[in-house]
């Protein structure tokens, strides 16, 4: 089983950029592909962007060329980093191993975990 655990959340201004990380623990080797979601308050968890295990990315329109999804291999962990940040990316923000399509969405495949909050200010 696969333990992901979300950090590097925080309150910053519109404009600000944050760094999230999602650190795996346990059968690292079952993941696949990792997807980024968001819930914003009385919204749906949301897709937001993906890596395949071939390190294809792929973004919803929302956060195209304003977020950027990488890897770490070595340290089993991947980021999102968020440039350009509004207040409408106000939200928790989740990682989890994830079930690549050919459409590229992103289908969770794990547990939740707690997220971390992203709070941007206007």
């Amino acid at each position: 089983q696969v333990q992901l655990v979300e950090s590097g959340g925080g309150l910053v201004q519109a404009g600000g950029s944050l760094r999230l990380s999602c650190a795996a623990s346990g059968s690292t080797f079952s993941i696949k592909a990792i997807g980024w979601y968001r819930q914003a308050p009385g919204k749906q968890r949301e897709l937001i962007a993906g890596i395949s295990s071939g390190g294809i990315t792929n973004y919803v329109d929302s956060v195209k060329g304003r977020f950027t999804i990488s890897r770490d291999n070595a340290k089993n962990t991947w980021y999102l980093q968020m440039n350009s940040l509004k207040p409408e990316d106000t939200a928790v923000y989740y990682c989890n191993s994830a079930t690549k399509t050919p459409g590229g969405s992103y289908f969770p495949r794990g547990p939740w975990g707690q997220g971390t909050q992203v709070t941007v200010s206007s």
